[in-house]
């Protein structure tokens, strides 16, 4: 199972504020408004579980609490079946994903200018042709990229320049990025199997996509060590500004 059960104790916050009151002087604030907001961290906390609780049902369970009566569950019962939703979520998503990713392969293999690898399950279009030096197994290229999910939504993008190993990323990213010249950009499309999987923090069986431009085709450590110290340089500079 993927996703563990974020701690049910979220009202554990609390600890997180000195022990000693003498060492930290209380600030003042309206209580109204700290307890406004400590529901909204309730709510961000709820909806991280991954389960979509009946709200009602929370709120009777906090004002019953507040009036003393029982909970239907024990601690311990609460979690375990908590436990066993996300257990049954994590399994359709990993079925319903792969599935996605399977049928949308098949149908972009037909679009004109797609190349297909890996049997299929990478996949690349080039979009802007490069004319530098072509990126060799394990080599370490400078690049710029956006990674997507299939419905569009980025889960991470380099801010600047990005140096990064073939030889220490997924096996579909590191065939996409093959042969590519300096200058050229790239969209791979990589089927779960070539990506993460069922594993890591991403969705399961998540089909990713790629934005990729080559800056380098490999990025030597001196190359590496002169970039770092432009990027210093250029920092202090505009700090004196």
């Amino acid at each position: 199972m993927k996703k563990i059960i974020p701690s049910l104790f979220m009202l554990s916050l609390l600890s997180l504020l000195p022990l000693n009151a003498e060492e930290t002087p209380a600030p003042s604030v309206e209580i109204g408004k700290v307890s406004e907001a400590f529901g909204h961290l309730i709510r961000k906390n709820l909806d991280n579980v991954g389960v979509k609780f009946d709200m009602a049902q929370v709120m009777k369970g906090l004002q019953d609490s507040i009036n003393g009566k029982e909970s239907p569950m024990t601690e311990m019962e609460c979690i375990q079946a908590i436990a066993a939703v996300q257990e049954k979520i994590f399994k359709e998503q990993c079925v319903e994903n792969l599935k996605r990713a399977d049928s949308f392969l098949a149908d972009n293999a037909k679009t004109k200018g797609v190349i297909s690898l890996e049997k299929g399950k990478v996949q690349y279009l080039v979009t802007t042709q490069g004319a530098g030096n072509p990126v060799a197994d394990h080599d370490s290229p400078l690049i710029k990229y956006t990674g997507k999910f299939l419905d569009g939504s980025v889960f991470g993008s380099s801010k600047e320049e990005e140096k990064i190993s073939l030889d220490e990323i997924i096996p579909g990213l590191k065939a996409g990025l093959l042969g590519m010249k300096e200058g050229e950009k790239r969209t791979v499309y990589i089927h779960p199997d070539l990506a993460y999987g069922v594993n890591g923090q991403l969705p399961p069986n998540s089909l990713l996509t790629f934005d990729v431009e080559i800056v380098k085709a490999n990025m030597p450590m001196d190359d590496e060590v002169e970039m770092q110290e432009n990027r210093e340089i250029a920092e202090a500079k505009s700090d004196i500004r």
